[in-house]
């Protein structure tokens, strides 16, 4: 659930503030501009009031997919009439994976499906798959991250 109120607190462009918001032990309100989202773990473990932070990671991927497929569509006056983005995540060994450079443990996988819907021709499809693929969300996903982390200064976010 995203909403947008005149008022509400913002982060600034590109930032993403998570909160515990409760009811349920694991339930977060995700800040990120002027949008609200919910997130949470399934039951029995939290309250299912949103979605899980792997079906936000999925979320972010496919939204990539399909924006960066339709601006060169677009930009290319191809006459693409709709995109539809599944994604689905889930581990599998290092055995069975033969593209991985892990040999060893698990592997984190996920599949996804791009349908096209318009009158494009073989060509146009084989380009616009090819486009998914430089999605700048896959891009980070594919490249080495570098996370940094560090404490916060609570003296001045606490609330009474």
């Amino acid at each position: 659930m995203t909403t947008h109120e005149p008022g509400d607190d913002a982060t600034p462009e590109g930032t993403v503030t998570v909160t515990e918001t409760g009811p349920g032990p694991y339930t977060q309100q995700i800040t990120a501009g002027h949008h609200r989202l919910i997130a949470d773990e399934p039951s029995p473990i939290g309250d299912d009031a949103g979605p899980t932070p792997y079906d936000l990671l999925l979320s972010a991927l496919g939204a990539c997919t399909s924006m960066t497929v339709r601006m060169y569509a677009d930009r290319k006056g191809w006459p693409l009439e709709r995109i539809r983005v599944t994604l689905r995540h889930s581990r599998i060994h290092a055995d069975d994976c033969a593209d991985c450079e892990t040999t060893k443990g698990w592997v984190n996988q996920i599949d996804r499906v791009i349908e096209l819907t318009g009158e494009l021709d073989d060509t146009q499809r084989q380009r616009l798959m090819q486009i998914a693929e430089r999605c700048p969300v896959h891009q980070t996903l594919t490249s080495e991250v570098h996370i940094t982390t560090s404490p916060g200064d609570t003296r001045f976010s606490q609330q009474s």
